[in-house]
C-alpha cells in the first residue's frame, strides 16, 4: 500500500491494522501515532501491574512500559513476520524487567527480586503462576483457584510487609523456577531450610485470607 493511500485511510484510522499504523507513524504521521499509544496504553498499564518491587512505584514501572512502547513503534519491521502486538509485548516486558533490574542494582537488592504475579513457575508453556500456586494452600484444588487480581495491590503490600529477607529470596527463586536443591545451594542453606521458608509465604497468605485482608475467588480470568 502506498503512502498516499495510506494517508487517503488515515481519516479511518480506527480500522487499520496496527501494521498499517506502523507504517504511517514510520512516514512521520503523528495522528496514527497518537492513535497507536491510545490503543496500546491500558495493555501498559494492565502488564505494569503484574510486577512489583520494594519501593517502587507502579507509576514508574508504567512509564517504563511506555518506553518499551515506543521503543516498539520506533524498531517493528513487518517483514519480520511477527505481528506488532506479539512485538510490543516483548519490547514492554523486556524495558520494565531490565528498569527493574538496573534498580535492585543501585538499592544492592539482589537481582531479579522483583515478583511477576503472572509468570510461569516451571517453564514458558506451563499455566501454572504465583496466582494458583501460593494460593492453592487455601483450596482442596489448587488449578483452580486464583487469586483475584483486583486485589494485587493488597497482595503486594502484604508480601512487603510480611516477608522477611530469607523467604522474599525463595519466593523469588522458586518462581523462577528453580528447585529446592538448586535454591539451598544459592542461598546456602538447608533444603529443609528452603521447604520451611515457602510453607512461611503460603501461611500468610493463607491468613491474610482468613482475615479478610486478601480476598481469594474461583475467577477464572488471566486476561485483562
Amino acid at each position: 500500500m502506498s503512502v498516499k493511500q495510506l494517508r487517503a485511510r488515515s481519516n479511518q484510522i480506527n480500522h487499520l491494522k496496527d501494521e498499517e499504523l506502523i507504517q504511517l507513524i514510520h512516514r512521520g504521521c503523528g495522528q496514527a501515532l497518537d492513535f497507536l499509544i491510545r490503543k496500546y496504553k491500558h495493555i501498559v498499564r494492565a502488564k505494569s501491574h503484574t510486577y512489583f518491587i520494594v519501593g517502587a512505584d507502579h507509576e514508574d514501572i508504567f512509564q517504563e512500559g511506555m518506553i518499551g512502547l515506543y521503543k516498539a513503534i520506533r524498531d517493528y519491521d513487518k517483514d519480520k513476520l511477527t505481528s506488532f502486538r506479539g512485538f510490543a509485548d516483548i519490547c514492554i516486558t523486556r524495558q520494565i524487567i531490565t528498569a527493574i533490574k538496573a534498580a535492585t542494582r543501585k538499592k544492592h537488592i539482589p537481582l531479579n527480586s522483583y515478583i511477576s504475579l503472572d509468570k510461569p513457575i516451571y517453564d514458558e508453556e506451563s499455566d501454572r503462576t504465583l496466582l494458583d500456586t501460593i494460593a492453592g494452600a487455601e483450596t482442596t484444588d489448587p488449578q483452580e483457584l486464583l487469586i483475584s487480581r483486583e486485589n494485587e495491590g493488597r497482595i503486594h503490600l502484604k508480601l512487603t510487609q510480611s516477608l522477611s529477607d530469607l523467604e522474599r529470596k525463595v519466593l523469588v527463586l522458586y518462581l523462577d523456577g528453580k528447585s529446592y536443591e538448586e535454591i539451598s545451594i544459592e542461598l546456602k542453606r538447608h533444603v529443609k531450610s528452603i521447604d520451611n521458608a515457602l510453607q512461611r509465604v503460603k501461611r500468610k497468605l493463607g491468613e491474610f485470607h482468613r482475615s479478610g485482608e486478601v480476598m481469594l475467588s474461583f475467577n477464572d480470568y488471566v486476561d485483562y
